[in-house]
This record gives C-alpha cells, sequence and structure tokens, in this order.
C-alpha cells in the first residue's frame, strides 16, 4: 500500500512538472521558427499546441491560417482544406486565404466549389488576375476531363505499380540512350536517412531500375555508395552520352532552413564518382530539379534567384567550352516564369521543345505538365500549351521525360488511384488505324472487277497502287493527318466474269481525310465501271441532214468521249459510224465514212486527242440494230422513225490498250508504287 501511495505521488508531481514546462514553453514561437525554416511537418503540431493558449481572435485566426498552409505545403489537402475554412470563419482579414482555399479545392477536382472561392477572391481583390483565372482554369479543367476523341485522350496512361511504393517515388530520368535504365527519387522505406522535418516523410534517396526483353522492370535498388546520402538526393538528369548526372540534394538541419543545391557526377566504370557542386549555386538560394540538353551543353533547373518573377522559376546555364566551366545563371523569360513556382524542366530532344510544371499558368490543379519552344532567337517566346487530361490532373503532376522522338515516356503525379503520395506513371501515344477499303463492279451488272487499278494519293505526296482481285475488294492502310484522293484505272487486264472486253475508267474521285481524326477509321469507297463491249455507245452525234457536219449539240456528246479518252490513256479507238436503210448503199457508205471522219477531226483538232489514238470506219447500212422486217412491223410512222434513228449511231470499239504518247514527259507519269506494311505508322512527337 505505501508503495502504490508513493508511486501515485511521484505520477501526480511529474504531471505537475509536466504541466509547468507546458506553461512556459513557448509553442507559437517555436511553430514560427518551424514554419519559416520550412519544417511545415512540425509546424503544425506546434500551431495546434499554440492555437489552445492564444487568447485573442486575430492571433488564432493567423494561427489557424499558417497551420493551413503547412498543411498544404506537405501536400494534405484536406487538412489544408479544413483549416483554410476555419480561418476564414474566424475573420483573417487577409484575402489570400480564399485564394489558398480556392486553389486546394481546386486540387482536389472539386471544381464547382472552387469557383464559388475564387469569386469571392475576385470581389475582394478586383484587381488581381488570379481570380478570374482561377474561374477560368477551373471551367477548361473540366471541359478537359470530360472531353473525349481529342488528340489528348488518346493517351494510354498507365501507374507503373511494379516499381511503385506506399510512399513518394517522382522525378523519373534514363540512364541510357537505349531507354532500358530509370533513375528516380523515392522516399521509400529503407532509405539511408531518417524522417524529414520538411514534410515528415522518409528522407528522399535515388534508385535504379532496368527493363527486360518482355518490358517488365525489374525491382529498385539504391544507387551506389558514392550517391547515397544522410540528406535528401533527388531529381536527377543524365547526359546522352550517359556519362555525367545531374542531382538535387537538399540538406537539412533543427531550427535551420539549408537550401537545395545541384551537384553532378562523372562515370567511372560502372560506378559513379563523388558528387560536386556546380559552380553557379549559392548557398542562400534554393537550386532543384536538373535537366540537361541533348547536346550535354545547357542545363535547365528551377531557382529563387534574384532577378526572378515570384516564386520559383526556371533558369538556364550554357557550358563555356574554352573555360571548361558553366556560366551563369539565365532566366528563361516571362513567357515561362510567373508570379507563381515553375519547376521541373525537361528539354526534348528536338533541343527546342521545353517541357515544365506550373501552378500558375491556366491548368487542372496543383502542378500542371506544359510545353513551350524556343523561337529563331533561341528565347521562350511562344506562350506555355497545357497538356491536359489525361496527362494532367486536379492532383501535382510534373517530371516528365520522352523516350527519344516517341510520344512515348514517364511522368510523375499524385493524383487520385495512386499506389502511394507520389507515384510514377507511364504514358503512350497509342497508333491509330486507318483503313481504306472498297469494291470496284460493273456498272451494268454489279459483278465484281477483277485488275482494276486503284491509285491512292497522300497529301504528304506519296502515291501507290494496288490491283482488286476476283472478289473485286481493295485495301489500303493509311496515315495519320494525312488528306487522300483515290481513283480507279484500268487496262487489257481488268475483266469480270461477263465482261471479257475489259472496262472503262472514270472521273469518280474519292476524298478522305484523317487529320483532326482522333479514332481508328475505316474508310469505304467504291466504284462502278462501265463495262467495254464490241460496240460502246455514247451521247448521240447528231449530224445536219444528209451531211456529215456535225451539229453544235454534237460537240457535247464528242466531249464526253474525249472525256474518256483522257480517263483512260492508254486506249485506241475505233469511230464507226452507222446509217439506216433508206436511201443509197454507196451514198450511206459513203455518208458514213464522212461522218465518222468528223467525229475524228473535232477530236484531234479541236481537242488535242493524238490521231494515233483514233481511226474511223463508217459501216453504212451493214450493221443494221434493227432490220427493215421488224420495222415494217410498226403501225405508226413516229415508231418506224424511232427504230430508223437507232440505227442511225455513232460509236466506238476500243481496238488497242497499250497506246503511249512519245511526246509526254517522263515525269507527268505518277509514280505509283505497292504500299509496304507497316509505313504508314509513326511514333514520334506531333507538335
Amino acid at each position: 500500500m505505501k508503495n502504490l501511495k508513493k508511486l501515485a505521488l511521484t505520477t501526480t508531481a511529474v504531471i505537475a512538472f509536466v504541466f509547468s514546462i507546458s506553461a512556459q514553453k513557448n509553442y507559437l514561437k517555436d511553430a514560427d521558427l518551424a514554419y519559416n525554416n520550412a519544417q511545415y511537418y512540425n509546424a503544425i503540431e506546434l500551431y495546434k499546441q499554440a492555437y489552445t493558449k492564444a487568447k485573442k481572435a486575430d492571433a488564432k485566426a493567423k494561427i489557424l491560417f499558417k497551420t493551413a498552409v503547412s498543411y498544404h505545403e506537405i501536400n494534405d489537402l484536406k487538412g489544408a482544406e479544413t483549416y483554410y475554412s476555419k480561418a476564414i470563419k474566424a475573420k483573417y482579414p487577409d484575402p489570400i486565404a480564399l485564394l489558398k482555399l480556392a486553389n486546394c479545392l481546386k486540387a482536389q477536382q472539386k471544381y464547382p466549389e472552387a469557383i464559388v472561392e475564387y469569386n469571392n477572391y475576385k470581389k475582394e481583390m478586383p484587381s488581381d488576375v488570379q481570380g478570374e483565372n482561377g474561374v477560368k482554369s477551373c471551367e477548361l479543367a473540366q471541359q478537359w476531363k470530360d472531353a473525349k476523341n481529342t488528340p489528348e485522350t488518346r493517351l494510354k496512361v498507365d501507374n507503373m505499380a511494379l516499381i511503385n511504393s506506399k510512399e513518394s517515388d517522382f522525378s523519373p530520368s534514363f540512364a541510357d540512350k537505349k531507354f532500358t535504365t530509370l533513375i528516380f527519387t523515392s522516399t521509400r522505406l529503407g532509405g539511408s536517412g531518417g524522417v524529414d522535418v520538411t514534410n515528415g516523410q522518409n528522407h528522399s534517396d535515388l534508385y535504379e531500375t532496368k527493363i527486360d526483353k518482355n518490358g517488365k522492370w525489374s525491382t529498385p535498388v539504391q544507387l551506389g555508395t558514392t550517391i547515397v546520402s544522410k540528406m535528401n538526393d533527388a531529381s536527377v538528369a543524365v547526359s546522352k552520352k550517359g556519362d555525367v548526372m545531374f542531382m538535387t540534394r537538399c540538406p537539412e538541419g533543427k531550427g535551420k532552413q539549408f537550401k537545395c543545391q545541384i551537384l553532378f557526377s562523372k562515370k567511372q566504370g560502372p560506378s559513379w564518382a563523388e558528387p560536386e557542386e556546380l559552380p553557379f549555386n549559392v548557398d542562400s538560394v534554393a537550386f532543384a530539379h536538373p535537366a540537361i540538353n541533348p547536346t550535354g551543353k545547357v542545363l535547365y533547373f528551377t531557382s529563387t534567384l534574384q532577378g526572378g518573377y515570384g516564386g520559383k522559376d526556371i533558369w538556364m546555364s550554357t557550358y563555356n567550352d574554352k573555360g571548361k566551366a558553366w556560366g551563369e545563371a539565365v532566366n528563361c523569360g516571362p513567357s515561362i516564369n510567373t508570379s507563381g513556382d515553375e519547376m521541373f524542366p525537361y528539354m526534348a530532344d528536338d533541343d527546342k521543345t521545353l517541357y515544365f510544371s506550373s501552378n500558375y499558368h491556366l491548368g487542372m490543379g496543383g502542378l500542371d505538365i506544359f510545353k513551350t519552344e524556343k523561337d529563331a532567337s533561341g528565347k521562350f517566346t511562344k506562350a506555355p500549351e497545357n497538356l491536359k487530361s489525361p496527362m494532367n490532373s486536379a492532383g501535382d503532376d510534373f517530371g516528365i521525360i520522352f523516350e527519344g522522338k516517341k510520344m512515348k515516356g514517364y511522368f510523375t503525379s499524385n493524383r487520385e488511384g495512386g499506389k502511394g503520395n507520389d507515384d510514377i506513371y507511364s504514358f503512350i501515344l497509342p497508333p491509330l488505324f486507318f483503313n481504306l477499303n472498297g469494291t470496284v463492279v460493273s456498272a451494268e451488272n454489279n459483278e465484281p472487277v477483277q485488275n482494276a487499278l486503284i491509285h491512292l494519293k497522300g497529301s504528304s505526296g506519296e502515291m501507290f497502287e494496288i490491283k482488286t482481285g476476283t472478289d473485286g475488294k481493295y485495301t489500303f492502310k493509311l496515315k495519320e493527318s494525312t488528306s487522300y484522293e483515290v481513283t480507279v484505272a484500268t487496262d487489257k487486264n481488268t475483266t469480270s466474269q461477263s465482261f471479257k472486253l475489259g472496262f472503262l475508267a472514270n472521273q469518280d474521285l474519292g476524298k478522305l481525310t484523317t487529320v483532326a481524326e482522333n479514332e481508328s477509321k475505316d474508310f469505304i469507297k467504291d466504284f462502278a465501271l462501265t463495262p467495254v463491249k464490241a460496240e460502246i455507245r455514247f451521247p448521240a452525234v447528231l449530224y445536219e441532214l444528209g451531211k456529215a457536219d456535225l451539229k453544235p449539240e454534237s460537240k457535247d456528246s464528242l466531249n464526253f468521249l474525249y472525256q474518256t479518252l483522257v480517263d483512260n490513256p492508254g486506249i485506241v479507238i475505233e469511230l464507226q459510224a452507222h446509217t439506216d436503210s433508206r436511201g443509197n448503199d454507196e451514198a450511206n457508205q459513203l455518208l458514213s465514212d464522212a461522218r465518222a471522219k468528223s467525229c475524228v477531226d473535232y477530236l484531234a483538232n479541236e481537242k488535242k486527242i493524238p490521231l494515233a489514238r483514233l481511226m474511223s470506219k463508217g459501216w453504212g447500212e451493214k450493221k443494221l440494230l434493227v432490220k427493215d422486217s421488224e420495222i415494217d412491223k410498226v403501225k405508226t410512222k413516229e415508231e418506224k422513225e424511232t427504230l430508223h434513228q437507232k440505227n442511225r449511231r455513232t460509236v466506238f470499239k476500243i481496238v488497242n490498250w497499250d497506246y503511249q504518247d512519245p511526246n509526254a514527259p517522263k515525269s507527268n507519269k505518277p509514280a505509283y508504287k505497292p504500299q509496304v506494311k507497316g509505313e504508314e505508322n509513326s511514333e514520334e512527337i506531333s507538335e
């Protein structure tokens, strides 16, 4: 019993002592110190303690606001939303709380609620464009999220669950020119450091994974001991040659704020040398997220250097070959950089297109990935373009890399549905598949036509030819973003089961385009051809009564024949004129000869068809379609005249399919070629 009483007394004394110490401890001062040193994880609990001690309403409101900011900085959006709302309710005087709450809601994909808060901020701060831009960004975000059949929605984005952990995995970088090795940052268990006082996560370390021949990534392992440290190591970039690696290292200390710096390490055999700081680093300024251009001569990075546009900016440094050193940091300009944060640059293989992330340019929430281009002078003047959904989300999207010029690569996101906090995602633009299919048939009986020559001409200048099979069908593979014309030609081998003499080509032209098509599609273009017979008719040719002179309206009929000759440049024809049975046989023969010749003269002299393609023959009354005995059977004069008219006809037949114009320039003949399977596909980035 005595022992129990003694224990009770001792416990009471200890509790009294703790409360005495607690009463004396200045939580607000400690919280502000942690906050100012960006140690937000520690600051949160200290502010909560300070809140219980605060007496004045304005002090409580300020503590609530800083608690909200601390939650926001460690990316606890729900906690941030709660405390921003509490701060606003507690009459926190600065309208910035409304803006930050709106940003927080947008980052959680709560777009309607975010619009309300952006509008509230606009009322308080009408001169600040961030309110109006916030409303616009929410409206755009909803459009992009719900968009269908757009170039962006074709992207296939997948979580790389095999290499991601339950912690943060981010900033992938290729470590070799074959794109088979990835180096990335992770705060997973088993790292070299303890807990990061900034965000409460494990210290970040660099890990490596390799892809096998089956496309499977290996279990990530830490980089060599020369690279691993007790500090936060993150965000690397490896030169194209694979001989130099740039990295971010962020030291820390209790009660102090150290700035991240950029280091470089040279490859030494299979390992890396001890990292060294780059000369443009300044201890009092943060430098991070290095990205090396394809030549290895320009380094892009994030910094808070003076002379920027506010927040974090994208800067660049150029390597001086003579001095063998990196030059001073140069800001990439106001087209990219804003009063917000621009981070995680990446220069594409074209050494022209810069990708980066921003929380200020119109986006879907948090950090969004954008791209811009250098102009002829090497400056970034083009307005950044948002990569939209599904590349971007309401969360933070950053750290993009590409597999060469392919629309394929990796990036980081903390979007909903991930495995951990930040996760690495893969993306690829699947190829679109376009086919042109069709059938060629006889215009007379819909019978399939074989060996019809189908010509395809693309806006790229390529031309292809294919022959129809016995079923009359054909098919072509088409390219993306290309317009096409498809026509049909014939030769002596173009036949069908019923028509062995061949078929005439015509002016039928199919036009189609895959431009702005964002889904695979089959196009159809069918053709109907006129069969060749022993005697081919065309619109009636009219002559002056009893003469060979062409009536003016007959030229329209012969123009039809002219077009047939143009559409079928290899045929040689014989124009044949026939009379009815009335009149003198010899006179009819002479008249038909003259009429056939007058047709040839018109085509040769006025339409410039080579005479080598034209023959004429008069048949007089030798080939009557309707015999006199049949005509005599009809009763009326009108009926008899109609039958005589059938006999008075001008027709043609094909005597040769192999004509070649000896005067035609060789370059005028289209260079059609067979289509090679696979040549229609392209994996290059479309700008």
